[in-house]
């Protein structure tokens, strides 16, 4: 029977490729937070790239195999709310007009959240083992902000770090440059909007700045490197609340 605990952690296959110490963060927040965390070791992509791309019998063979692998928990959360949004969102558009489908689709939507999400109104985390000593600045990634409504509770769940004093940047809610293929298929202009960003960055005079998709953390800190600056810190949400470095 299950406790209504039961957390299946959707790592990204991002995160487990260029920055897995985000997914132990992610785990050691959920497991504090009282939970029984399980990492499906088949799982990969959620076909968000292909799907964006036209490759759709691609996108939906990776959306089959998630929906298998994860469909048996009470809650699936996932550090990224790109991903996030795909599966709560997307995977109608993928399984459209399939009834069979559709329920499973919507099951599991209904039980998938973004870490940040999740950890504000499902776990009601009130504080945080995280302890960093600074100035932050926040980034609102498109996909978490504009498809799951993801804006107070990252920053509710930094007022509860020891040290940290937030400072809003100019335009935070405007996009990085990043996009997934956006960056790739359009180099140029996804450069100068990153530029504009990291320009807004500097003007706050943070430490860090923080989010919570790594994929516009790589485009946000490649870009910072690029323009000479080696002090300002990139940090998910789940480094930063976790406490350090992981992995």
């Amino acid at each position: 029977m299950s406790t209504g605990r039961r957390v299946s952690l959707f790592v990204t296959c991002l995160v487990d490729m260029m920055r897995p110490r985000i997914g132990f963060a992610a785990l050691e927040l959920l497991e504090g937070a009282g939970f029984e965390v399980e990492v499906p070791a088949t799982q990969t992509c959620c076909g968000q790239p292909g799907w964006n791309s036209g490759e759709r019998a691609s996108a939906r063979a990776l959306a089959e195999k998630l929906i298998a692998e994860f469909e048996g928990f009470d809650y699936v959360v996932v550090p990224s709310g790109s991903c996030a949004g795909m599966i709560k969102l997307h995977y109608a558009e993928v399984f459209a007009g399939e009834g069979a489908w559709l329920a499973r689709v919507e099951r599991l939507a209904a039980k998938t959240w973004e870490l940040a999400d999740f950890l504000v109104n499902v776990a009601r985390l009130d504080r945080v083992p995280g302890d960093f000593r600074g100035t932050v600045t926040y980034h609102d990634s498109c996909s978490g902000l504009r498809e799951l409504g993801v804006k107070e509770q990252p920053r509710r769940l930094l007022a509860y770090v020891p040290g940290v004093a937030l400072k809003e940047m100019k335009n935070c809610e405007e996009c990085c440059g990043f996009g997934g293929t956006f960056s790739i298929k359009f180099g140029d202009v996804s450069a100068a909007i990153a530029e504009a960003k990291c320009e807004n960055i500097a003007a706050s005079g943070a430490d860090a700045v923080v989010l919570g998709d790594l994929g516009c953390m790589l485009n946000i800190e490649g870009r910072l490197r690029r323009r000479g600056d080696e002090r300002t810190r990139v940090l998910h949400i789940a480094e930063l609340l976790a406490g350090g470095e992981h992995g």
